[in-house]
């Protein structure tokens, strides 16, 4: 496809150039459709240390997709694979309860539990991958200003005033998505009274590839193991005191964390800046009009509690770029009605399952009341010794579970 977007006609457009937007384009330029992708950041920037500091869990499934579209070999000498994950309760100073919940990879495979990878670093291999394609162009930093969805095409106006018509529109602009928005498509939200601490921390010790989740009074304190000696804390904490720690020098810093941290890492430093960001859960009431669907964040945004916002929306990728490729197949129109209905009744189910599960156990586990408390870590204790449940929940964390699309399988499509 010609660079120059003036007047193109595309099979599909992608209003958003995040990671699954850009996974999005990349699996359609690949099934042969002409793909535009139109983004309102900065390449540069969104590759910049300090522009994002998180990490994203990577499933094994979602892993197989990346290989199936080979996007992981751009980013696989960055990532750490997740061997183990152990969950347990506690308080701050007071070390873990008696009870805990310890997922090993080797008793369903010889595949880790996912990969942990920064965000920066698969924003960089995404953006190879949309350079190889000849079927996609990407248009950033580009401003959209207008959409307008008729019987047989939609059109999208750029700020520069250039005109792009194609058969269907997707919405990857995030949870205030203004597509969704503009066409009317309502959302159940709530925000949580918490706010997510994002931050790098070094650490004397190896990690071993074990992922921490600690549930503390204020909410899940997830350390999340990087590349070399490092880890990524990501800490819920109230809202009311997420400005103090951010606010706090860095040896304060550092202290608050160490409490929490423990000392099994042997002396920890935080490196790098620090990030907060709101929580909350939203579900959009449809994913699909005419010549619009909506993928990733426009359509759910769930609590980080699993780590599993971003696979969310990559298995929304799979669902969505088979549908639209066997639909092509078969002569449909990939922007009717008719057509992205399928997808939306193949991923809505999946979504709105895992936002509940996620907004219980924040719930349940966010407080520090007595018989809860009892509750909770009696539960641990018995799925520890249930080996049937814990396998089916690491499966589950997988993204395995269910019908899956073609590339999470790790088939082409």
């Amino acid at each position: 496809m010609s660079k120059d977007p003036s007047g193109e006609f595309a099979d599909v457009i992608i209003v958003g150039g995040g990671l699954v937007g850009l996974s999005l384009s990349v699996a359609l330029a690949r099934s042969g459709f002409e793909t535009i992708v139109v983004d309102a950041l900065d390449p540069a920037q969104s590759v910049s240390d300090e522009f994002d500091g998180r990490v994203s869990s990577i499933a094994f499934a979602s892993c197989r997709m990346l290989q199936a579209l080979e996007i992981w070999p751009l980013v696989a000498d960055v990532a750490q694979p997740i061997n183990d994950i152990v969950v347990s309760d506690g308080r701050v100073s007071e070390g873990a309860a008696p009870f805990f919940l310890h997922f090993d990879h080797r008793e369903i495979g010889n595949e880790p539990l996912g990969q942990l990878v920064e965000n920066r670093h698969m924003r960089q291999a995404l953006y190879r991958a949309v350079d190889r394609e000849p079927k996609l162009t990407l248009l950033a930093p580009c401003q959209l200003t207008e959409t307008q969805i008729e019987q047989n095409c939609v059109t999208a106006t750029l700020a520069d005033g250039a005109q792009l018509k194609g058969r269907l529109c997707v919405a990857a602009d995030g949870r205030g998505s203004p597509l969704r928005k503009r066409y009317g498509i309502k959302s159940m939200a709530w925000s949580y009274p918490q706010m997510g601490i994002v931050a790098t921390v070094e650490h004397e010790r190896p990690h071993q590839g074990v992922a921490h989740e600690y549930f503390l009074p204020a909410g899940p304190f997830a350390i999340l193991p990087m590349t070399g000696n490092r880890s990524s804390l990501v800490w819920t904490e109230r809202q009311d005191l997420a400005p103090t720690f951010m606010n706090m020098s860095d040896d304060d810093f550092n202290g608050a964390v160490a409490e929490r941290f423990g000392a099994f890492l042997g002396a920890t430093s935080v490196t790098g800046p620090r990030w907060s960001y709101p929580l909350g859960l939203q579900l959009a009431t449809d994913y699909v009009r005419p010549r619009l669907a909506l993928i990733g964040d426009a359509a759910h945004a769930i609590h980080p509690i699993a780590g599993q916002g971003l696979n969310l929306g990559l298995r929304d990728v799979a669902a969505l770029a088979q549908v639209l490729t066997e639909s092509a197949q078969l002569g449909l129109d990939i922007g009717s009605l008719s057509v992205l209905e399928r997808y939306q009744r193949w991923r809505r189910f999946d979504n709105v399952s895992l936002a509940a599960v996620t907004d219980l156990l924040n719930r349940l586990f966010s407080n520090d009341i007595g018989p809860l408390r009892l509750v909770r870590d009696l539960g641990l204790g018995l799925v520890q010794q249930l080996t049937p449940a814990r396998h089916y929940f690491m499966r589950q964390a997988g993204g395995a579970m269910g019908q899956l699309p073609k590339l999470l399988k790790g088939e082409p499509l």
